[in-house]
């Protein structure tokens, strides 16, 4: 107790520093190439500097580039800054992203996006949540220990990683794929992506998502003239209506989710023809299903193609469907180590009991449950992610950056 005093003592002194450092990464706009930006290095090496300036060693990071030709650097960067612990039987991993998305449209913003304002408790900008709110706590728990020459009990990773904005081929799936030695399966995986105001639910289970393009293709005719076409549109917009009712069809509920039920719904939708008098003979539009995980996506694309079938032959066109994202993961045991462990420092730091939860969004951490690992998503804020005039409070990121202490002093 009384280092964890110490170090609560250090962090509630440290409010001006995250102000700092939140306007520094702010000012940086790290944009993948996927949205017309140059990535994460430019902010990846002021955030290193910064670290140093605090008084983290060089040798304590690590960095793992993912190679990517698209931006002028040519590097995805993926940095890991390591804590030793007293024992390293298993590391606790706090995961953060570089990335942010474009800021949409400015006229919507009612500040510049990319020069932080605090105002009333609050940090306003891009980026400032998602995900820069995460980073700085776990910075900030990390360098509470640091002052104080407190050494956690186990040794303590904070990855700052690249692409969690657009499917992180650069990021964590580089990461999984090319340095598998760097995760052991008895890590405690910690992602602060995700939460709510009072930081008392934990994220422990995804729905299953399934993204398509579906791409209609009929016979232009004049629109007198609807015999002699074959009406990609109305075909489409019958499809779209029978893919939307796939939610009567796989219809279990799982109270763990919000909502409860799977969705399936169509979303983009390009333009086809010109001009009002034309019967178009090509259409394309999107869906975005995210599935309970009680269902398989396999039974999804069975029933999907089947629907399919019945609309090409009812209209005589041809449908190609394109999965853009397929995303399938278990969940996380509510018994898990991650989560019984961050449960306990959340109740040790603030006397909050927090509960596990699902949710429709995904996160990294479905990635590591792929494949065995146990990941839990946290933090305490109020998910205005992707939104202009994204917001957090500074007292949010000192409450995650005690809740964070009081994990890594557990033994």
């Amino acid at each position: 107790m009384k280092d964890f005093d110490t170090v609560k003592t250090t962090i509630q002194a440290s409010l001006d520093k995250m102000v700092e450092l939140e306007t520094l990464l702010t000012s940086i706009p790290a944009i993948a190439p996927d949205s017309g930006g140059d990535g994460e290095l430019e902010k990846c090496v002021a955030l290193k500097d910064y670290l140093i300036g605090l008084g983290f060693s060089e040798d304590s990071f690590a960095s793992y580039n993912a190679p990517d030709e698209r931006v002028s650097s040519g590097v995805r960067p993926n940095l890991i800054l390591t804590i030793p612990g007293k024992k390293d039987d298993f590391s606790i991993w706090v995961m953060a992203h570089l990335d942010v998305v474009p800021p949409g449209d400015l006229k919507l913003w009612e500040t510049d996006p990319w020069k932080l304002v605090q105002k009333d408790g609050k940090l306003i900008g891009r980026g400032v949540e998602d995900n820069q709110q995460g980073l700085v706590s776990g910075v900030f728990a990390a360098y509470s220990f640091l002052k104080n020459g407190i050494v956690p009990e186990h040794t303590v990773k904070l990855l700052f990683m690249a692409d969690e904005e657009c499917g992180s081929e650069y990021g964590v799936k580089f990461l999984l794929r090319e340095h598998k030695d760097l995760f052991r399966k008895d890590d405690l995986i910690l992602i602060p992506d995700g939460g709510d105001p009072n930081g008392e639910t934990i994220e422990v289970a995804e729905k299953n998502i399934l993204w398509l393009k579906i791409h209609t293709k009929g016979l232009q005719s004049h629109g007198s003239l609807p015999d002699k076409g074959r009406n990609a549109c109305l075909a489409a917009c019958d499809l779209a209506l029978r893919l939307n009712d796939l939610e009567n069809f796989f219809n279990k509920k799982d109270e763990m989710f919000s909502p409860s039920w799977s969705t399936f719904q169509p979303t983009k939708k390009e333009a086809n023809v010109e001009s009002v008098n034309i019967i178009p003979g090509d259409d394309v539009f999107y869906m975005d299903c995210r599935i309970i995980p009680c269902y398989t996506l396999k039974e999804v694309t069975d029933e999907l193609n089947r629907r399919v079938a019945d609309v090409e032959k009812k209209y005589g066109v041809q449908i190609d469907v394109t999965e853009l994202q397929h995303e399938e993961s278990p969940a996380t045991p509510v018994e898990a180590p991650v989560v019984q462990k961050l449960a306990a420092a959340i109740k040790e730091a603030h006397g909050v009991t927090a509960h596990p939860i699902g949710i429709g969004g995904g996160t990294v951490g479905a990635l590591f449950r792929t494949l065995g690992y146990h990941a839990a998503i946290w933090s305490t804020l109020d998910e205005v992610c992707h939104q202009p005039n994204e917001y957090c409070y500074v007292k949010n990121i000192a409450a995650d950056a005690e809740t964070l202490a009081a994990l890594f002093l557990q033994k």
